[in-house]
C-alpha cells in the first residue's frame, strides 16, 4: 500500500499484521498470533508444530502396547509391519471418526482435524484418506518409517497452512482450539 492511500483502503490486514486477507489462509481461520501474544478466545488457529509433535508422542504411547504385542506375536517378521500399519490406520481413522476429529493426543493438546475448505468436520472418506496416508507407509519394512518421518516433518516447510502430506491428501488442517 502506498503512502498516498487513504486509511481503510487497500488489502485488509489481520489483527497481527502477518497475512493480508486472502493470502492463502481460509476465511474461517484466525491468524496465528505472534510469539508471546494470546489468540482471541473462541477462535481456531493453526496448530503449532510442537503441539502436533506432542500429540503424536502421546498417540505413540497409546499404541506402544499393541505394537509390542504384535512384535512378540510375529517374532519381528515382515508380517509385523503389515499388522502395525493396519493398527495405526485403524486407530487414527476410528478415533478421528468417533471423537470429533481428535485422537487421544489431540484431545490432550486441544487440537482438532478440520476440513480446510470450511473448518467443519471432514467427511468420513477424507478422514480415512488422512489415516491411510499417515499410517500406510508403516507396511513397508524399514523404509516406511523414513517416509512417515518426512511426511510428519513436511508441515515445517509448508506455508502458510502447515499441512503434512496426509493433511494435503485429505484436504484437512489441524487447528488449536483456544
Amino acid at each position: 500500500m502506498s503512502s498516498n492511500t487513504p486509511p481503510g483502503y487497500g488489502p485488509p490486514q489481520d489483527p497481527y499484521g502477518q497475512y493480508p486477507q486472502g493470502a492463502g489462509l481460509p476465511g474461517w481461520l484466525a491468524p496465528t498470533p505472534p510469539p508471546g501474544a494470546q489468540p482471541v478466545p473462541g477462535t481456531r488457529v493453526l496448530a503449532a508444530p510442537v503441539d502436533r509433535f506432542l500429540a503424536r508422542l502421546i498417540d505413540t504411547a497409546v499404541l506402544l502396547i499393541p505394537f509390542v504385542v504384535l512384535a512378540v506375536a510375529t517374532a519381528g517378521s515382515a508380517l509385523y509391519y503389515v499388522l502395525a500399519g493396519i493398527v495405526m490406520v485403524g486407530y487414527e481413522g476410528a478415533m478421528l471418526l468417533t471423537q470429533h476429529g481428535q485422537t487421544v493426543g489431540k484431545k490432550v493438546m486441544r487440537l482438532r482435524v478440520v476440513s480446510a475448505a470450511h473448518g467443519g468436520r471432514p467427511t468420513d472418506n477424507e478422514l480415512w484418506a488422512r489415516a491411510g496416508v499417515y499410517g500406510g507407509p508403516m507396511v513397508i519394512p524399514f523404509v516406511g518409517g523414513l517416509i512417515s518421518l518426512v511426511n510428519c516433518l513436511s508441515q515445517l516447510w509448508d506455508k502458510p497452512l502447515q499441512q503434512c502430506f496426509h493433511d494435503k491428501a485429505a484436504k484437512t488442517l489441524v487447528v488449536k482450539e483456544v
